[in-house]
């Protein structure tokens, strides 16, 4: 193995729980978080070359992973598909934990790309000049859209 291919690997070994958890909160069941993976990992080999260091790794790869998932949500939203679907799931956990876990996604998922990626990020406990740094505002602007999208969040039902 050549040694960029090897950086790259290493890279992506470090760095695989940030890819799935972004992947994870943009999709609706295991298999789309594998297909958003497989498409964050091309978009990451695509700009490795260019990637110059200017910015920390951790957040190139929360940008690229994010605008990977951004760019699939709306193509999808543009192309309706009909999901196959299997009558059993084994991702399913009936605790009070994991049902209080999914309904916080349920409603995290009904944000816009940009306020679902601000609470992934936070949510990764990132600092606000991280999260700035990510989506291109000030850690200020990140504050004060976090405590928004928080009153969002208790306002909406569990519909």
């Amino acid at each position: 193995m050549e040694t960029t291919e090897k950086q790259f690997a290493q890279i992506v070994r470090e760095n695989r729980s940030t890819i799935y958890t972004v992947c994870y909160m943009f999709s609706k069941d295991a298999d789309e978080v594998s297909d958003l993976f497989q498409e964050v990992l091309i978009n990451l080999w695509k700009g490795f070359a260019a990637f110059e260091g200017k910015s920390d790794i951790r957040t190139w790869i929360y940008r690229v992973s994010l605008n990977t998932c951004i760019s699939v949500d709306r193509k999808k939203k543009r192309h309706k598909t009909v999901p196959l679907s299997m009558s059993i799931n084994l991702f399913e956990d009936n605790d009070a934990d994991t049902r209080q876990v999914q309904l916080l996604y349920k409603r995290i998922n009904r944000l816009g790309p940009f306020d679902k990626a601000l609470v992934l990020l936070w949510l990764e406990n990132l600092s606000y000049d991280e999260i700035g740094a990510v989506m291109g505002i000030s850690a200020k602007n990140v504050s004060v859209k976090l405590v928004r999208i928080r009153e969002l969040l208790k306002k909406m039902s569990n519909d």
